[in-house]
């Protein structure tokens, strides 16, 4: 397996289709392969700072090394009398083949069995941040490999992350590479770059060539986020349908230098927005529905009453009729049809947040590959421009909570924390009947008609 380090024609214009069939016809070029010592790509355009506001103590499950867990045994906080009697510290658990797994306890609103009333964690407060498991400390950093090095990228689950809060990341080099030798096996060999399509495997030159391709044509700041998306999704697909035994090296790059250039003239603004099919819709609704949900271990409910209960939830989303299904402790039980108007206009602040969202995802590789279920990279983008649609929609189900008719930048914000919390870590969203959701709302067509009906 790959290593990962993370707790008819082809364009409407003539003479566009002639210069592609020039390239396609061009020769073939080879790149080397080595691998140099740890070499770190921060994210350029992201601040970052711990603000101590415990979200990631309440929502998230801790697993922990054995080393991990005889440590915080030898702790002895039972003693202490700060951790109650009856309420264990560690959990164990098996995996399908019963290999023992540990994580944190948590409490019963779900927060760590470790934060304290304050909201801060009571394992470093007695023994120092060193102290706490590794995935506490690396939170909210994932690392990736890309090429020779490795790329950080950030989980904007954090609220400060959403809010672009602290100090540059690129300031913070330091102390990000302290977590990244923790993280990043010694010895490590440069792996694979992730596919681009499940039949294409290019060079990590390459594959960076078209990941550089991705974060240019998304970091104009004057050009909606929405109008970008389609742009993207236009070169992005005549790319997905190229014939690679004779574009490879200078000739992909000679390829993509003209289709973004094109793109804007190709898709030149954001069309009339037209409902998606009935089928893509209710795709659409079981996708966004399971990152609205919000489940922690303590709240998780295996009995039969809680699987007739999830399964009435994925029979509301699929039908799409009556009441939304209370997935959310945020999120109230509002009529499905109160989120298909208009809402307004994206503030600049939402355009700044989305735009920042999509880079410091791409330029980190944590959409495809190792950092996303192991897929290819044209499926991952995909998955990851769906992010958009599904987060309006779920911005819009707060808005209606809150009896507004439009969106604030708060909603946006928040609904991003949602979806991302699960984006690449829920288990669910990995699975195949998630990603053939993906894969069939694509091949009807209605990724591009999602994002224009939800950006309104």
């Amino acid at each position: 397996m790959t290593p990962t380090w993370q707790v008819g024609s082809l364009s409407s214009s003539p003479q566009l289709n002639s210069m592609i069939i020039r390239i396609l016809n061009s020769s073939r070029r080879d790149y080397r392969n080595f691998m140099p010592r740890l070499q770190l790509e921060l994210p350029t355009i992201q601040n970052w700072n711990c603000h101590n506001c415990s979200g990631c103590c309440k929502q998230h499950g801790i697993f922990i090394t054995e080393e991990e867990k005889e440590r915080i045994e030898s702790q002895n906080w039972a003693a202490s009398n700060e951790i109650p009697d009856n309420m264990e510290t560690v959990v164990t658990e098996r995996n399908l083949i019963g290999k023992k797994k540990y994580r944190l306890a948590q409490q019963e609103d779900g927060s760590c069995v470790f934060l304290d009333e304050q909201g801060l964690c009571r394992i470093h407060g007695k023994f120092g941040e060193k102290a706490k498991p590794l995935a506490c400390r690396i939170y909210p950093y994932a690392f990736h490999p890309k090429g020779n090095g490795i790329a950080v990228s950030l989980r904007f689950s954090c609220p400060s992350v959403t809010q672009n809060l602290g100090k540059s990341i690129t300031r913070q080099n330091k102390e990000v590479r302290e977590i990244a030798e923790l993280v990043v096996p010694e010895g490590r060999k440069q792996s694979a770059a992730p596919k681009l399509t499940n039949k294409v495997q290019l060079t990590w030159e390459e594959t960076l060539d078209i990941v550089n391709a991705l974060d240019e044509s998304l970091a104009d700041e004057q050009t909606p986020v929405a109008l970008k998306l389609l742009r993207t999704y236009f070169w992005i697909d005549l790319i997905q349908k190229t014939n690679f035994k004779n574009i490879r090296g200078e000739r992909l790059r000679e390829l993509l230098n003209l289709l973004t250039t094109a793109a804007p003239e190709e898709v030149p603004t954001i069309p009339e927005p037209h409902p998606p099919s009935k089928v893509a819709l209710m795709q659409f609704r079981l996708l966004a529905g399971q990152y609205a949900r919000k489940d922690t271990f303590a709240s998780m409910d295996t009995s039969a009453g809680g699987r007739m209960k999830q399964l009435k939830s994925a029979t509301q989303l699929s039908s799409g009729t009556g009441l939304l299904p209370k997935l959310h402790p945020d999120l109230n039980e509002v009529p499905f049809e109160a989120l298909e108007g208009t809402f307004g206009k994206l503030s600049e602040e939402s355009e700044e947040l989305f735009t920042r969202y999509l880079r410091v995802k791409i330029q980190g590789m944590h959409f495809c590959g190792p950092a996303y279920y192991n897929i290819n990279l044209i499926d991952g983008l995909h998955a990851l421009m769906l992010v958009f649609p599904a987060t309006m929609w779920i911005a819009r189900w707060r808005a209606v909570t809150q009896a507004r008719s439009k969106i604030i930048a708060e909603d946006v914000r928040e609904a991003l924390e949602i979806v991302d919390h699960q984006h690449g870590y829920s288990p669910v969203l990995g699975t195949w009947g998630s990603r053939k959701r993906v894969t069939t709302m694509v091949q009807m067509g209605d990724l591009q008609n999602l994002i224009v009906w939800y950006q309104r």
